[in-house]
């Protein structure tokens, strides 16, 4: 549909249709089986690591320290995918090496949004094999140049169209594309491309600023449209009158945190709410504050600094106690074992002394137990 009018779609399925990932998962599903048919694993004196493969709905890389076996590889998927009536695109379907340039190409290659790419460094910062030697590279993920340029430009169209607009409309309009970029990002190596979007965004805001008030000086713009805050300065309002205070985040503090792998077999419907709620903050089986509290200790009890274990007693426990004025708020709350929430509160009263007629009455939250009693 396009103003109005309807085109039949003759071919293919619509571009951003939340159909197109679910056929494409189900047409690709058994492509991994094919090339683990073709080149299986070998141990002994004929050892042989099989091609890995990674795939996301249409989008997949086979890596491989042998260049024959790539190529073979891009010949029994093209082969796989004649049954079905589909190919691979020759423009988006390239060899890449990692470390050294290939056919005149850049080393490396871009994966969702992602390049990942190997760079020669000295024996202190050198990767490791799995037999200990050092590999004389390291690999990095970053963002992709090419996502930087379309970040950028999505920046630069949303300062644009708002020449006339408030401060406050720009900064709403802005804050939710620069969370979200970031939060992509967070988790590769991004720290310095960060601290450079973030200049990049100032030197559009400052030409925004100078636009709107051409008769100005320096001193005068950065007073009226920026603020010295804890973080520096900022690009935000004064908040007069009834207007609440409106910041323009920035993408440097979104905090750089490498993605861990989910463990072996794991799945979220294993009943194993311990683990989902420490690495996911959230599950369906923990009340929030205990997900939560789950989350920022990392799964540790905050007494004896053991990991928790599916089975195990857990409850929520006041930091300070609500009989010496604690708080009911997060930064007062930890989730400790049952028995080591009785350890604290012997402890507790001991200190407070025999004589001391007064009680601890605070009670635990929630009682998390093994998932039989759940």
């Amino acid at each position: 549909m396009d103003g109005g009018k309807l085109f039949p779609t003759s071919e293919g399925t619509p571009q951003g249709g939340v159909i197109s990932p679910l056929l494409a998962n189900i047409a690709l599903h058994g492509m991994e089986n094919r090339i683990k048919q073709a080149f299986p694993r070998k141990g002994g004196k004929n050892h042989f690591n099989p091609p890995n493969m990674i795939r996301y709905a249409d989008d997949f890389v086979i890596l491989h320290e042998d260049l024959t076996v790539v190529q073979r590889c891009q010949q029994i998927i093209s082969e796989w995918l004649k049954g079905m009536g589909l190919e691979l695109k020759p423009s988006k379907t390239r060899l890449a090496h990692t470390l050294h340039k290939y056919e005149k190409q850049k080393p490396g290659f871009d994966f969702l949004g992602f390049n990942i790419k190997q760079y020669p460094v000295g024996k202190y910062q050198s990767g490791k094999n799995t037999q200990g030697t050092l590999l004389g590279f390291k690999t990095l993920i970053k963002p992709s140049p090419k996502k930087l340029k379309i970040h950028a430009e999505s920046l630069r169209n949303v300062i644009k169209t708002h020449k006339a607009a408030p401060q406050e409309a720009l900064i709403h309009r802005l804050n939710p594309i620069i969370r979200g970029w970031a939060n992509y990002y967070s988790t590769v190596v991004s720290k310095e491309i960060f601290n450079g979007m973030d200049n990049l965004t100032y030197l559009k805001l400052r030409a925004w600023s100078k636009r709107r008030h051409p008769q100005k000086n320096g001193q005068w713009i950065s007073r009226r449209y920026w603020l010295v805050q804890s973080e520096g300065w900022t690009f935000a309002t004064k908040g007069e009158g009834k207007k609440k205070k409106m910041r323009l985040i920035k993408h440097s503090e979104t905090p750089i945190v490498r993605h861990v792998k989910v463990q072996g077999e794991r799945s979220p419907y294993d009943g194993d709410w311990i683990y989902w709620s420490t690495r996911m903050g959230m599950h369906p089986e923990a009340t929030a504050r205990v997900a939560t509290l789950l989350k920022k200790q990392k799964g540790t009890c905050a007494h004896c600094g053991l990991y928790f274990k599916d089975g195990d007693l857990l409850e929520v426990d006041h930091k300070t106690p609500r009989s010496k004025g604690g708080k009911n708020t997060k930064d007062n709350l930890q989730l400790l074992h049952r028995h080591c929430h009785d350890t604290k509160t012997a402890k507790d009263k001991a200190v407070r002394g025999t004589n001391d007629n007064s009680r601890i009455t605070e009670e635990p939250y929630e009682v998390k137990v093994s998932r039989t009693v759940l």
